[in-house]
């Protein structure tokens, strides 16, 4: 096997902004078992790196790819395999106090949790995620993409308003461009829709799915979610609206091009796991649906 050296730490850096960027543009199961072939590649040089420091970056990019396997697992459908990828990338970044990594990680712990409803664990991970988010932007993403679902499915209310208004807080004074593993206002608007549809206020929901729908384009992922959020909101009061809505958003339009989708796919109130999301709705670990 090759020896770990410097190069290479910077080839698996590469690989890793690669496949996230590419992430909604991929059908998941390739992208899969390329991002598992980039990891496999690292192991033989993990073990003879050039020098600790090699080492240690080569451990790190390592981590990223896992997370990026538990991701694409998560939204295959794949519960168990999701959760190891996972559990691998936020060791990872504890071991390496990489806590931007282990923040991610225990946040995407708690996106499957909360999809399999076993929100009191999603709770943990989110609120450990959240405690090691590194700057605004990041807190901002672990409240409303980990925390908040949890509390809302909990039915803890008052709980889930103090963490919404946290998320919008720090969303606000966030300066960082969102980046790889990152997040946006569109994706965080999503998020709020998701949590007032679960706590029974469809109107608020509607409005937050509405504003999330003005920043993108018809057709993209994020664009998806909003609409599929707007038509569960719209369910109780105007029923056939709300269907046709719903198979608009599952049939749009072709996109061009397609921005990187961020990693929050959001959970639909009753959903089986697995079967929450249209066929083009891909959300991955990366900003800007």
């Amino acid at each position: 096997a090759p020896r770990g050296s410097a190069a290479l730490v910077e080839v698996a850096d590469a690989a890793v902004e690669h496949y996230q960027l590419g992430y909604s543009t991929h059908p998941p199961h390739v992208l899969f078992d390329e991002v598992r072939g980039a990891r496999a590649v690292l192991s033989g040089p993990l073990g003879d790196p050039a020098d600790p420091a090699t080492g240690r970056d080569l451990r790190r990019a390592a981590g990223w790819l896992s997370a990026l396997l538990g991701n694409l697992a998560h939204h295959l459908g794949d519960a168990t395999g999701a959760r190891a990828h996972l559990a691998h990338a936020a060791a990872t970044g504890h071991s390496l106090d990489e806590q931007r990594l282990a923040a991610w990680a225990h946040g995407a712990l708690a996106m499957v949790s909360n999809s399999g409803g076993d929100h009191t664990h999603a709770l943990a991970h989110a609120e450990r995620g959240s405690a090691l988010a590194q700057g605004p932007l990041q807190r901002a993403q672990l409240l409303a993409w980990a925390q908040l679902p949890a509390l809302a499915a909990l039915g803890r209310e008052s709980d889930a308003d103090l963490v919404l208004a946290e998320a919008d807080d720090a969303l606000d004074s966030a300066t960082e461009q969102p980046g790889r593993f990152g997040y946006d206002r569109a994706e965080h608007l999503v998020h709020l829709a998701e949590a007032h549809l679960l706590l029974s206020r469809p109107r608020r929901a509607a409005d937050a799915a509405d504003e999330s729908l003005t920043t993108k384009q018809d057709g993209t992922p994020g664009w998806v979610a909003a609409s599929l959020l707007r038509s569960l909101a719209d369910a109780s009061r105007d029923p056939g609206q709300a269907a046709a809505r719903a198979l608009t958003s599952l049939d749009p339009p072709p996109v061009p091009s397609r921005r990187p989708a961020s990693p929050a796919a959001p959970y639909v109130p009753g959903a089986a796991p697995g079967t929450n999301r249209s066929p083009c709705y891909r959300p991955p670990a990366s900003p800007g649906w």
